[in-house]
């Protein structure tokens, strides 16, 4: 599984008044394509945590190639890059899912925390799971 795509649609409260999304938005789009790609694992985010697993993002990057507006319907490409002992980075692909024109290319490092948001490694097992996705 090199790839997760989730689809959804533009809501209103996202959008400028002049019906274009609101740039902080993509983030949260990476988000939905992060916890979608967790859980083709088998596993939510909200189990990891409960399991005394947080992950919380390090760094952040986005490029703009256009932009989305209200009703479009969306893609959220994820893809896993780099696995580290204590950080995994995610690559997002925003694209509008009609015609598949790229809007914005993004990256998040994300860090392993324990449960008192203390730095720890990855546990084995989760690792495992997500090197099997990682190509080449």
């Amino acid at each position: 599984m090199p790839a997760q795509r989730v689809e959804f649609r533009v809501r209103y409260a996202e959008t400028d008044q002049m019906g274009v999304v609101y740039h902080a938005n993509y983030l949260v789009w990476c988000e939905i394509g992060r916890t979608e790609y967790i859980r083709t694992f088998g596993v939510s985010y909200a189990e990891l945590e409960r399991g005394g697993l947080g992950l919380a993002v390090s760094e952040a990057t986005a490029r703009f190639h256009g932009a989305a507006r209200y009703d479009e319907l969306i893609a959220v490409t994820t893809t896993i890059t780099t696995i580290r002992s204590r950080a995994v980075t995610f690559d997002y692909l925003i694209t509008r899912a009609s015609d598949d024109t790229r809007l914005v290319s993004a990256q998040t490092v994300l860090v392993s925390l324990d449960s008192a948001g203390r730095p720890r490694a990855l546990p084995t097992d989760f690792r495992a799971l997500l090197e099997s996705t990682v190509a080449g």
